[in-house]
Order: structure tokens, then sequence, then C-alpha cells
């Protein structure tokens, strides 16, 4: 196995390992859930799959991923091994780090609707959302590619489109994604979104009185 900084230093060992571009963050998003390769690329909506590819593989053969096929299918499923597993309280720390000393150069252009939606997606709790199922339809302004999402929920399961699913929808969120990028890190609440007029909500009270509640923002910057 070649080198790149010559050091035995642990530190050094560990950089070469999960130190290249793309690494850490496909680590992440493994953690997060995503199994398959489509769901690592919307996550990732800026890495080619020749580099997702490649990537992949540098982490399975450092026994950081694992491969798996999936029975009478053509695709395959990543998982991560106990040793990528232990990469979860450090990567959290370097996202409770990048919450302290590097928001502030976080720049307009950066907001991905993609990472957003997912993001929230992920924080749904199912267990606060009224009624055995929610369809929500979120509306954004000013946005001329995935301005519709759709998320549908229920007691254990959720799905996430940017085609209308063909349900009743409960809610709708009209916003613009700095609004709702602002709510995600608990910068603003969705009370003080509507009061600003920034924010609509429409559909039946149960749902718009609780959203807050059960759509939950960045955990890196709440306890909830």
């Amino acid at each position: 196995m070649s080198t790149i900084y010559g050091q035995f230093c642990p530190i050094a060992k560990a950089t070469e390992v999960v130190g290249e571009r793309w690494t850490i963050l496909i680590i992440r998003e493994l953690l997060c859930g995503s199994t398959r390769f489509n769901q690592l690329q919307r996550g990732l909506s800026q890495i080619s799959p020749t580099l997702l590819t490649k990537r992949l593989n540098q982490l399975i053969d450092h026994e950081i991923v694992f491969k798996k096929s999936v029975s009478g299918q053509k695709h395959s499923e990543y998982f991560l091994t106990p040793a990528g597993l232990e990469l979860g309280p450090l990567i959290m720390g370097l996202g409770d780090w990048g919450m302290k000393w590097t928001r502030s150069q976080m720049e307009e252009e950066e907001l991905d609707v993609e990472f957003l939606m997912l993001a929230f997606y992920r924080r749904v709790d199912l267990d606060q959302v009224p009624g055995r199922r929610c369809v929500i339809h979120f509306s954004f302004t000013g946005l001329k590619t995935f301005p519709h999402w759709w998320m549908v929920l229920d007691e254990t399961n959720r799905d996430l489109c940017v085609a209308p699913p063909g349900l009743d929808v409960e809610i709708t969120v009209k916003t613009d994604l700095g609004t709702m990028a602002r709510i995600w890190d608990h910068q603003l609440s969705m009370t003080q979104a509507k009061r600003e007029q920034r924010l609509q909500l429409e559909g039946l009270p149960i749902y718009t009185r609780s959203i807050s509640k059960w759509l939950r923002g960045n955990p890196l910057t709440s306890s909830s």
C-alpha cells in the first residue's frame, strides 16, 4: 500500500484513508442511512458517478465499507463495517466544529435543494406525525430546477420524490430555499417565517399546527 505522507503518525495514516475529496461525505451519507449508489448520488449531487465508484472501491479496499449483492436485483448495496461505524462520532464532531467555525464562510450558491430536502426527509419524526399517513408538498419560489418536492409519510415508512405521488396532499409548504435552509439550521422558526411572510402553510390544521414538531431541523444545531 502506497503512502502519501511517509509518516508513522496514526493521524497521517488515517488521513491517507479518509482525507481524499468526497470520502468523508460518502461516509456521512452511509451513516445517515444511504445504502444504494443512486441514494449516495442524491446526497452528493456534485460528485460524478465515476469518482463515486472510485471512492467506494477505495473504502472497500480499506475495509471501511463492504458491498452486498441484493437477491433478485441488479444493484448492490453499501454498508459501513465496524471500522466505518467508529468514524461516526468523529464525523459528527467535525460537523460541530464546522457549525462553530466555518458557518459564516458558507455562500448562497452553496444552497442545494436536493441535499436540504434529503436532510429534512431523514429527520422526520414519524412518531409525531398525525394520522396514519401524511403527504407534504414543498413548493420553492425562484428555483428553475426541482422547485417541487413531495414527502410521503406513514407509520413505518417514508418516501421523497420530485413528481406528484398521486395521493392527496395534507399540507403544502410554500417558501424560498434560503428561508428553508435557515429553518433547517434553527436560525429561523416556522412561526417567525410565517409572521414575516416568508413561508406559507396550507392544509389541514392538525398538520399546519404541528409540522414543526415532526419536521425536525439540523441535529448539529439542536439538542432535538
